[in-house]
C-alpha cells in the first residue's frame, strides 16, 4: 500500500467533506441577514420564521465545518510534515489570520444570532448577524488566498531550502487569488440558493403555503437565477486566468494533446494518457480555440508540451464537465423556477419534484470544481516550489488506510444524520407554518419593535 496514495486519499476525502459545510455557511450568513433587514423594514414575522428556520441549519453547518476543518488541520503533522516543513512560514500566518479575523467572529456572535432574540436589542441582533455573515466572507478570503498561492505562488523567496515572505501583498493577491475568490463565493451563493429552494420545494409539496416558505422559495429561486449568470461570466475569466499561469491544466480540462489552433472543444471523450488520444470522441470544430482564445484560429496548449509535468486527464477532464454540466442545469431550473414564481405565482409539481434533489447541486458543482482545481495542480502540492511526493511524511501504509476507512465510515454517517436533519426542519417548518411562535416569546402577538426601536 502506497503511503503517498492513500494520504492523497485521506486528505481528499477529509477535504471534501470538509468543503461541504464552509460552502453553505459563508453565503448562508448574508441570506440571514437579508431575511432580518427585511422583517426590520416591514415588521412582518413571516422574515424572522425564515430566519430562525435557517439560522438552525447555519449553526449545524457551522459545528460541521469545525470539527472537519480540526481533523483537517492535524494531517498537516501527521501526513504532510514536508508541507509546512516547506511553505509554513507563509501558510501558517494565512490560517492564523483566518482564525483570529474570521473564526472568532462567527463563534462569538452566533449564539446571539440563535439565542438572543428578544433577549438583546433589536440593534445588537442585527450587529450580531452582520458580523457573523463578514466573519464568513473573511474566512473564505484568507483560505482561498492560501490556496490561490500554492496555484500561482508569488512574493516569497527560497532560503537554505525554506520558503521566506518577502512581500505579503503579492502572497495574498497572487495573480490567481481575485477570480478565485469570486468564483468560490458565487459557488457558494448557489450552493446556498437552492439548497433553501429546494427544501422549500419540499415544504410546497408538502402542503405549506404560508408566508415564510414563499418567501424562503422566492430568495432561494431569484437569488439562483441572477447567480448563475453571474458565475459563467466569472468562471470564463477564471479559465482564461488559468490558461495564463496554468496552461497544462487547461490542456488536461479539454483532453488537449497537441499544441496548436482551431482546437474542438470536446464534449465527451475517454482520454487514453498512454496512447496520448482520445476514444469515443465527440466534439465541436474549433470549440476550445473560441471559449479560449475567443477566435477559432486561437491557439491552445497541448500536454505534450508537458512532459511528465501535467496532471492526471481523465479525472480533470470530467470533473470540470460535471462542474459545467451541474452549472448549466442550474441555469435551467432556477429560470425555470423564476418565471412561474412571477408569472403564475405557483409551482407545477415536476419542478417542484426536481428542485428536491437540485438542493444538493451546489454541493456537486462545489465538489467538482474543487476536483478540477486541486487534482489539476498536480504533481505540484505548491507549483514550482513543492511537489506532492516530496511532503508526505514517513507513515506506513497500513495505519494511512486504517484511519482512511474509519473516516470514510464516520463521515458518511455524519453525511446521512446532517441530512437527515436538515429534511426534518424542513417537515416540521412544513408542519408548523406560520402558527408556531417566534423564539423568545410564548402565545405572544407576533410582532417586535422595527429597527431603531
Amino acid at each position: 500500500m502506497d503511503p503517498l496514495i492513500l494520504s492523497r486519499m485521506q486528505f481528499g476525502a477529509n477535504i471534501s467533506f470538509h468543503i461541504l459545510f464552509p460552502t453553505i455557511t459563508i453565503a448562508l450568513g448574508w441570506v440571514l441577514l437579508f431575511f432580518k433587514l427585511r422583517y426590520n423594514a416591514t415588521n412582518d414575522s413571516a422574515w424572522m420564521r425564515a430566519y430562525f428556520t435557517w439560522v438552525k441549519v447555519f449553526a449545524l453547518s457551522f459545528a460541521m465545518g469545525v470539527v472537519s476543518g480540526v481533523t483537517m488541520s492535524f494531517q498537516f503533522g501527521t501526513n504532510w510534515p514536508g508541507y509546512m516543513g516547506k511553505v509554513g512560514n507563509i501558510a501558517g500566518p494565512l490560517l492564523a489570520y483566518e482564525i483570529l479575523t474570521a473564526f472568532f467572529l462567527e463563534a462569538a456572535f452566533l449564539g446571539i444570532m440563535l439565542f438572543g432574540f428578544r433577549r438583546v436589542s433589536n440593534r445588537i441582533h442585527t450587529l450580531a448577524t452582520v458580523l457573523v455573515a463578514g466573519g464568513t466572507t473573511l474566512s473564505a478570503f484568507w483560505i482561498i488566498a492560501l490556496n490561490s498561492w500554492m496555484q500561482t505562488p508569488a512574493g516569497f523567496e527560497i532560503r537554505d531550502g525554506v520558503a521566506h515572505a518577502v512581500d505579503w501583498w503579492a502572497i495574498v493577491f497572487n495573480p490567481s487569488m481575485p477570480y478565485r475568490l469570486v468564483h468560490m463565493l458565487l459557488a457558494s451563493g448557489l450552493t446556498v440558493s437552492f439548497l433553501i429552494a429546494g427544501l422549500s420545494a419540499l415544504r410546497y409539496l408538502n402542503g405549506d403555503r404560508s408566508e415564510s416558505m414563499w418567501k424562503a422559495l422566492r430568495t432561494g429561486v431569484f437569488t439562483a437565477a441572477i447567480l448563475i449568470p453571474i458565475q459563467i461570466l466569472a468562471g470564463d475569466q477564471h479559465g482564461l486566468n488559468t490558461l495564463e499561469h496554468q496552461p497544462q491544466k487547461i490542456a488536461a480540462m479539454e483532453a488537449n494533446w497537441n499544441t496548436g489552433p482551431n482546437v474542438p472543444l470536446v464534449l465527451f471523450a475517454l482520454p487514453q494518457e498512454a496512447a496520448r488520444e482520445n476514444r469515443f470522441e465527440i466534439a465541436i470544430p474549433d470549440g476550445a480555440s473560441l471559449i479560449l482564445r475567443h477566435s477559432t484560429s486561437g491557439v491552445v496548449p497541448g500536454l505534450n508540451d508537458f512532459p511528465g509535468n501535467h496532471p492526471p486527464v481523465f479525472p480533470i477532464f470530467w470533473s470540470f464537465r460535471i462542474m459545467v454540466g451541474t452549472g448549466l442545469l442550474m441555469l435551467a431550473v432556477s429560470w425555470s423556477a423564476a418565471f412561474f414564481l412571477k408569472r403564475r405565482h405557483s409551482l407545477p409539481k415536476p419542478l417542484a419534484l426536481l428542485m428536491v434533489p437540485m438542493a444538493l447541486s451546489g454541493w456537486l458543482a462545489t465538489l467538482a470544481g474543487w476536483y478540477t482545481t486541486e487534482i489539476g495542480r498536480q504533481p505540484w502540492l505548491v507549483t514550482g516550489v513543492l511537489k506532492t511526493a516530496d511532503a508526505v511524511g514517513p507513515v506506513a501504509g497500513s495505519h494511512v488506510a486504517l484511519t482512511l476507512a474509519i473516516y470514510l465510515i464516520l463521515y458518511v454517517l455524519l453525511l446521512i444524520a446532517y441530512l437527515g436533519v436538515l429534511v426534518h426542519l424542513a417537515l416540521k417548518a412544513a408542519k408548523d407554518g406560520d402558527s408556531s411562535p417566534l423564539p423568545g416569546v410564548l402565545n405572544a402577538p407576533m410582532s417586535q419593535p422595527a429597527a431603531g426601536e
